[in-house]
């Protein structure tokens, strides 16, 4: 990337996990954080064949360089045995701290991840918020091609999204062996691309893709575990009326959402628009979830009836629901689902994010312009 951004993540005391998806920027932000720190990248084929080869290699290291204070291990994933050791030095008293980035969490559990016994906490690496691109953020722009830094670093935004979208989600996928059949991948991508935004069906996915629920199941869980997507829950807390069960579904990057969902004649272009505004709300409510690292958690709400708060912020001090209709004008019918969650949760901060350009407070509520909100998320 050929600009460093000042990022809101910053580093928590002692040894820690960075996971994130690939191009979110981990490397870049590690470098600029830690300057002198020892620097080991596994994406280096050498450097990784070294490690493979003796993985006791960096204790040894360590153990030369008496001044180093902390060290970088970049995808800590492609070689889950260096744990092991990082273990050990950890054990020892060593005051050492290490910083371990990754982008599979599904290979860090198989990995022994656990060996550490949590002596390194976790955090996680989002695609860039508006706050973080100052003047230079864009809505039309970050809802074409999204915002995840090696995307918006590029000379050609659109063309660097799909080569992301190609050679990371499916060959990496692939090539780490996650799947046995990229034609019922491929097919699920494009598929699953329908249910952004939207409440989780899988058996009609299933059916879409022509596998079985199990398969789809496995899917999503890869999705996940890669960090490429994730499910929002119903929030429960104290309910007094009947709510659904499933889960809503979202990428992690709205422009990854564009990539992969496929436009015809017949496709309703707003519709779509809509969804990818939804989940460009969507990726700055759980960024600053991890952000504040309080334990607050992101849901959705939604009755039996049908009455649907697009997201609720839950956590020890926080109770806050954010309505987004992408509109220029609010009408009181637009605020009856957030009226009737604060009737439920009295005290509730309620928030409908629209595309006008005024900021105003109706019934109780507060209306905000959907960009002037974003750049105020931290």
């Amino acid at each position: 990337m050929s600009m460093i951004r000042q990022r809101i993540l910053k580093p928590p005391t002692g040894s820690f996990f960075l996971l994130g998806p690939r191009g979110t920027g981990k490397s870049v932000w590690v470098r600029s954080t830690f300057p002198e720190a020892m620097f080991i990248d596994l994406l280096d084929p050498e450097v990784y064949r070294l490690y493979a080869a003796r993985p006791e290699r960096l204790r040894e290291r360590i153990a030369a360089e008496t001044l180093i204070q902390t060290v970088v291990i970049d995808e800590i994933q492609k070689l889950p045995v260096l744990l092991e050791v990082v273990h050990q030095v950890i054990a020892s008293g060593s005051l050492i701290r290490f910083v371990l980035t990754g982008s599979s969490a599904r290979k860090l559990r198989r990995g022994n991840v656990n060996l550490l016994g949590g002596r390194a906490s976790q955090v996680s690496m989002h695609p860039y918020l508006a706050i973080e691109m100052g003047d230079s953020f864009s809505l039309a722009s970050a809802l074409e091609t999204g915002l995840v830094p090696i995307v918006v670093e590029s000379a050609s935004p659109k063309e660097t999204l799909r080569a992301y979208t190609s050679l990371y989600i499916k060959e990496e996928v692939f090539a780490e062996g996650l799947v046995r059949n990229t034609e019922h991948f491929s097919r699920f991508l494009e598929a699953i691309s329908f249910s952004h935004g939207e409440v989780l069906t899988i058996s009609n996915v299933a059916s879409e893709c022509g596998v079985s629920r199990k398969t789809v199941e496995n899917y999503i869980q890869i999705m996940e575990d890669l960090m490429l997507a994730h499910r929002v829950p119903v929030f429960t807390r104290h309910a007094k009326r009947e709510l659904v069960g499933h889960p809503k579904f979202y990428f992690f990057d709205t422009g990854v959402f564009r990539s992969l969902r496929p436009v015809g004649p017949l496709d309703d272009r707003s519709a779509i628009g809509g969804h990818a505004l939804e989940g460009l709300v969507a990726q700055h409510l759980r960024a600053a979830c991890d952000y504040a690292a309080d334990g607050r958690q992101l849901y959705y709400w939604r009755t039996r009836t049908g009455i649907e708060i697009d997201f609720v912020m839950y956590g020890p001090d926080t109770l806050e629901a954010y309505e987004v209709k992408s509109t220029d004008v609010v009408r009181d019918a637009d605020l009856k689902a957030l009226r009737a969650f604060v009737e439920e949760y009295p005290g509730t901060a309620a928030t409908l994010l629209y595309r006008g350009n005024e900021r105003l407070v109706r019934h109780g509520i507060t209306i905000v312009p959907i960009e002037q909100w974003m750049k105020s998320v931290v």
